[in-house]
C-alpha cells in the first residue's frame, strides 16, 4: 500500500471515519479481494479486518490485553486501541498527526506519543482509553521519531538530519507504509534526551526498541545497500553488531524474556538495490546473534512483528485476503494489497 504523505516530520492524515458499503460493493470487493486469494504459506491467523481499512504496527500492551494500531481509511489515519483476543476496536486512542509515528505504551494504561498540541514538540501521556487529561513528559527540539520513554523519563529518539543542509524540511513524497526505516533525503541517529535536558548520540540507525528489562535498546543501522541489527545499553555503552549479511534487517523487537529479537527481513529473497522487489518475512535470532530462524513464509509483506504475553507473535501484512475470511469477520467491503494485522503462534522452535 503506497499514499502520499505530508512530512515536516511526522505528519500524516487525521480523523478516523468508517462509512458503509451497499451489498453490491460486497460482492466486487469480495469477487476482488479473493479471485487469486490462495491460504497463507504457513499458520498465520488473520486478527483485523474491517471495512475498506487498512490496519498496521501493532504493539502489545504489557499485559498483553490490548493492541495498538495505526488505522487508515482514504486519507484518514488515526490509532486504535484493540483487544488483542479477537482484534475487535475499544477505542479511538488518538488522531494528532505526530502520534502516528512515536505512538507506544508507556505501561498498562497509559500510552505515549510525540506533539505539537503546546505550540513547541513535546513528548506528551495519557490513558490509552483515549479519555481524561493529557501530560507532557518532555520538551523536544528537532525532527524526531519513534520515541521511547525510559523508567527515569528520559527519552530515546531517532533523530533526522538533512544530508542537504539547505532543506530542513522533509517535502510532500510519496512514501511506502510498511517502510519505516528509510527517510529519502535524511540520515538518521538515535539519541538520548535526559530530564536534565542534555543529549547524548549514541548511534547512527533507526528502529529502536527497549528489552524487557529496559537495560538496552535494539536497532538497525544502514552499512551500503544493507542494514544489520545492533543492540547497545541505554547509557550507549556496549554497541554490538548481531546481524551481518547481505540483507535488510529492520524493524526490530524483543521476547518477553530478553533472550530472543524478532524482526523484519528480505534474507530470504534479497534484492538491494529494488528492495520492493524482495521478499519480506518475519525472523528471530538470539540476542547473541546466534540461532537464526524464519518464522513467517510468505509472498506477501510481513512486518513489524511483536511478541505478545499470550503465545502469539503480532504483525502486519498485505496479504489476501480469502472469501471465508470475510465472511468470518463479517465485513462488506476489502480492498486488495490492504495491511491488515495477523497473528502466529510462537514456534516451539523459538526457546523461551
Amino acid at each position: 500500500m503506497r499514499h502520499i504523505m505530508f512530512l515536516t516530520l511526522g505528519l500524516l492524515l487525521a480523523a478516523p471515519a468508517a462509512n458503509a458499503a451497499d451489498m453490491l460493493e460486497w460482492l466486487e470487493s469480495a469477487t476482488a479481494s479473493s479471485k487469486h486469494a490462495t491460504p497463507p504459506a504457513d499458520a498465520a491467523e488473520l486478527l483485523s479486518l474491517e471495512n475498506k481499512q487498512s490496519e498496521m504496527y501493532p504493539m502489545p500492551s504489557p499485559n498483553g490485553k490490548h493492541l495498538l494500531t495505526i488505522s487508515r481509511q482514504g486519507k484518514q489515519s488515526w490509532i486504535s486501541r484493540r483487544f488483542s483476543e479477537n482484534g475487535d476496536p475499544a477505542n479511538l486512542v488518538s488522531n494528532d498527526e505526530r502520534a502516528l509515528d512515536s505512538i507506544g505504551w508507556k505501561n498498562d494504561g497509559q500510552v505515549y506519543y510525540l506533539s505539537d498540541r503546546a505550540g513547541g514538540l513535546g513528548l506528551w501521556e495519557k490513558i490509552s482509553d483515549g479519555e481524561g487529561m493529557q501530560r507532557r513528559i518532555q520538551a523536544l527540539r528537532g525532527a524526531l521519531t519513534q520515541p521511547i520513554v525510559l523508567a527515569d523519563e528520559s527519552i530515546i529518539a531517532v533523530r533526522l538530519k538533512p544530508l542537504n543542509y539547505k532543506k530542513s524540511k522533509i517535502k510532500a513524497s510519496i512514501r511506502d507504509d510498511f517502510n519505516n526505516w528509510e527517510y529519502a533525503g535524511f540520515s538518521s541517529e538515535i539519541v538520548r534526551f535526559n530530564k536534565d535536558g542534555s543529549e547524548q548520540v549514541m548511534a547512527d540507525g533507526i528502529n529502536p526498541c527497549l528489552s524487557p528489562d529496559g537495560t538496552s535498546i535494539v536497532f538497525s543501522m544502514q552499512a551500503g545497500r544493507s542494514i544489520h541489527l545492533f543492540r547497545v545499553n541505554t547509557d550507549g555503552t556496549n554497541l554490538i553488531q548481531i546481524t551481518d549479511t547481505r540483507s535488510v534487517d529492520v524493524q526490530p523487537s524483543w521476547s518477553a524474556d530478553g533472550k530472543r529479537i524478532l524482526f523484519t527481513s528480505n534474507r530470504a529473497q534479497a534484492d538491494l538495490k529494488h528492495q520492493s522487489k524482495s521478499q519480506w518475512d518475519i525472523w528471530s535470532i538470539g540476542a547473541d546473534g546466534r540461532d537464526l530462524s524464519q518464522i513467517t513464509f510468505d509472498k506477501a509483506r510481513d512486518g513489524a512483528a511483536r511478541m505478545g504475553k499470550d503465545g502469539h507473535i503480532y504483525f502486519h501484512s498485505d496479504r489476501a485476503v480469502t472469501r471465508d475470511m470475510i465472511a468470518q469477520h463479517q465485513v462488506k467491503s476489502v480492498k486488495s494489497h490492504d495491511f491488515h494485522i495477523w497473528r502466529i503462534n510462537i514456534p516451539t522452535t523459538i526457546k523461551q
